[in-house]
């Protein structure tokens, strides 16, 4: 995900976000994957935020950009997930930013 699909993405993440009522605190987007920092209302579950931010991002991008649509995905279903109750957000903040930097 580089130029303009990349800042097409961060356009398509936001809008999600809003729709979902959430919070992006960080989003890093890799050539390979995204790192995002969520705040989402605790009745919406983690699988189902970050499935409705790949579908959309997935459709509208592949539907945008037809050259993607050679890929078998755009994303695949595997995720990581995890709380921020036992580190502060500006350590998480700071992980994200450095995985960044060391690309």
């Amino acid at each position: 995900m580089v130029g303009e699909i990349k800042q097409r993405l961060l356009e398509l993440i936001n809008e999600k976000a809003v729709e979902l009522n959430c919070k992006i605190l960080t989003i890093e987007i890799m050539p390979d994957h995204t790192h995002l920092f969520i705040q989402g209302k605790p009745s919406l579950s983690p699988n189902y935020i970050i499935g409705q931010i790949k579908g959309k991002t997935s459709k509208v991008l592949r539907k945008e950009f037809s050259f993607l649509m050679k890929m078998p995905t755009l994303w695949t279903r595997s995720y990581f997930v995890s709380t921020a109750g036992k580190v502060s957000q500006f350590v998480i903040q700071k992980y994200i930013a450095e995985q960044y930097n060391h690309k």
